[in-house]
């Protein structure tokens, strides 16, 4: 690649990063200036949104560049969630973006110690049984990267206690629409326990939905359930 195509590339995701980042608070994700998004650049390095500084007024220069070494390049300081940023992206290799908010139903379970469990089986959209709540630890620390790390294991997005949610995605789009799945299951969850007596589906029930959630949303032209004795149903294809 050239040095040239290298700069462009690096324009159009900072310019993604800023997208995401203006996309937080329509999506009910987080207020303000709170929450953060990051998108892997290459196998050593990510692009993450600044720290402190209004969404309406970024310019790609203000995205700075971190290595998974911690060491960041740019005009403006990163995030200060840039730790779990880092950790996830080093330890989770089909991650391609990560998008961290506030979001008010979540944030509300998260700051009773709740994870989210099987009361909905769009709960295996996240990847597993349930959607934990990692322990509190401040922001920022490397205490909280570990929390997050072990309660994102074999899961795509958790909650963390007294903060709010994590997310990952292979790209900004997939962090951004899970981020708010969530949401929108913390909220219906919350609902519920309003009313009383939750139930919750079993291991078994969830284990199948979790299995068929890794082909949600493939569009393959040879999916088997498009056929009928052989033949396509009349407009599959």
């Amino acid at each position: 690649m050239s040095a040239q195509a290298r700069e462009d590339r690096d324009t159009a995701l900072r310019r993604a990063v800023i997208r995401a980042c203006r996309e937080l608070q329509p999506l009910g994700l987080t207020h303000g200036t709170s929450g953060n998004v990051s998108v892997r650049r290459d196998a050593g390095s990510f692009f993450v949104s600044p720290t402190g500084l209004p969404y309406a007024s970024l310019e790609p220069e203000d995205v700075p560049l971190m290595t998974l070494q911690g060491r960041w390049y740019g005009r403006r300081r990163p995030s200060s969630e840039w730790r779990f940023h880092r950790d996830i992206l080093a330890a989770r290799p089909e991650a391609g973006a990560i998008v961290h908010g506030h979001p008010r139903h979540a944030t509300a379970l998260a700051c009773t110690g709740r994870g989210i469990p099987a009361f909905h089986y769009m709960v295996a959209v996240a990847g597993g049984l349930d959607i934990r709540c990692a322990p509190y630890h401040t922001f920022g620390t490397q205490a909280l990267s570990d929390a997050a790390l072990e309660a994102l294991r074999e899961r795509r997005a958790c909650l963390l206690a007294h903060h709010g949610i994590i997310a990952l995605g292979a790209d900004l789009a997939s962090a951004l629409s899970l981020a708010a799945e969530v949401e929108n299951l913390a909220a219906q969850y919350a609902t519920a326990l309003a009313i009383g007596g939750v139930a919750v589906l079993d291991e078994d029930e969830m284990r199948r939905v979790v299995e068929k959630f890794r082909t949600y949303g493939r569009q393959d032209a040879a999916d088997a359930e498009l056929t009928h004795g052989g033949e396509a149903l009349p407009g599959a294809r």
